[in-house]
């Protein structure tokens, strides 16, 4: 990445920090990100920081995109997220064909996938393509998207096609124009309000064969580290949004309590007690090592994927899978405690740390956190098979 491109991308989004905080209330009750704040933030680079160079993007190396995605997550937990979905653009579309890929590309560096990983979709057999039919759930941004994708069932004549080895269930991407999808109004959560994760769904539409993709298999048409094991870069990038969550509320926190605030019946105030102290020195280290972990796994990825060594990138997709499950604990535990020190005043809507609360506690909820893959780290230490691992 360029450093003049590195300096504006971070004093952009730093310069832009401020206004997400003073509009997360804002962004929660619209339960999406307001055109304005959407049009700056296009501006500012964030939805083409991962986009390669030669077409028009910054191809941000890892440092740089997981401190943006903390960034932003630390002003607002929503706006990190709908960011983190967006930039994740290339990272998919570089699994179509080098020709859709340049096509799609070819209007400029700013094109925004929404979609479902879950398999909640059927593809049929047709000439030349698919007939697309389904409803995939948590289609964040699905509503500012230009394009829109759906991991389908491939079926011929009504029956599953047979997959690897024989086995049934093949299944494949579908690239869909934003206009030809339904975008049911799903998203009432507990937190991540203002992600605008509705369901998304077609009926009986056809895909030609070259916007469809092998979303866990594929191999990127684009060259560059950047582009090698997409799935295990998204893992990071999910992680850095758990982070600014958290980091966020470690702020809101400091700031609370900075100023001699005193609980009641409590004979000092909480800055004054050292019980606190500690446990607020143990929640910063606790933000600090999360943060640490995702950029030494960010180094070595990017280091194997330089070397192009295969054999490397595969031993780190399980540790790279157990990750974001510990991340996101740690940075659960982390609110919790800010939530907890806030008292009764964290307990209103109004409060940024009870909005935290909420935001990653719906967080810990997304399948790539589930505490299971963290057996998969297990498994490689054991020298056991691993079952699944991006």
């Amino acid at each position: 990445m360029d450093d003049q491109d590195r300096t504006r991308l971070i004093g952009a989004v730093r310069e832009l920090a401020p206004e997400l905080r003073r509009r997360a209330e804002e962004i929660e009750a619209a339960r999406e990100l307001p055109a304005d704040l959407l049009a700056q933030l296009r501006a500012a680079g964030c939805f083409r920081m991962f986009v390669p160079r030669s077409h028009g993007g910054y191809e941000a190396d890892p440092h740089t995109g997981l401190a943006v995605l903390e960034e932003l997550a630390r002003a607002d937990g929503s706006t990190g997220w709908t960011v983190m979905i967006g930039a994740e653009t290339p990272h998919l579309l570089a699994l179509l064909p080098r020709d859709r890929f340049d096509k799609l590309y070819a209007q400029g560096p700013d094109v925004v996938v929404a979609g479902g990983f879950a398999p909640q979709g059927r593809a049929e057999l047709a000439d030349g393509g698919f007939q697309v039919t389904g409803r995939w759930g948590f289609a964040s941004g699905a509503r500012h998207a230009d394009w829109i994708f759906g991991n389908c069932l491939l079926t011929g004549d009504g029956q599953p096609l047979p997959g690897p080895d024989g086995q049934p269930g093949q299944l494949r991407s579908m690239l869909l124009p934003a206009h030809q999808v339904t975008v049911p109004d799903t998203w009432h959560s507990l937190g991540l309000r203002g992600t605008g994760s509705h369901d998304v769904q077609v009926d009986w539409v056809f895909c030609p064969v070259e916007q469809s993709f092998d979303l866990f298999t594929g191999t990127p048409c684009v060259p560059g580290p950047g582009f090698v094991a997409p799935l295990a870069q998204f893992v990071l990038h999910l992680g850095a949004v758990a982070v600014g969550i958290a980091q966020g509320a470690l702020d809101e926190t400091v700031a609370q309590l900075g100023g001699g605030r005193q609980r009641l019946y409590a004979r000092q105030s909480l800055a004054d007690s050292p019980a606190f102290r500690v446990q607020l020195g143990r929640t910063d280290l606790t933000v600090r090592a999360a943060r640490a972990l995702l950029r030494s796994l960010a180094d070595e990825l990017f280091w194997a994927a330089c070397d192009n060594d295969p054999a490397a990138i595969d031993a780190l997709r399980p540790r790279i899978s157990a990750s974001l499950p510990w991340v996101t604990q740690a940075a659960t535990a982390a609110v919790d405690a800010c939530y907890r020190a806030g008292g009764g005043g964290a307990a209103r809507d109004s409060s940024p740390v009870q909005r935290r609360f909420r935001d990653m506690h719906t967080f810990g909820q997304h399948a790539a956190a589930a505490e299971g893959w963290l057996g998969n780290n297990g498994a490689q230490l054991l020298g056991r098979p691993v079952e699944l691992a991006y």
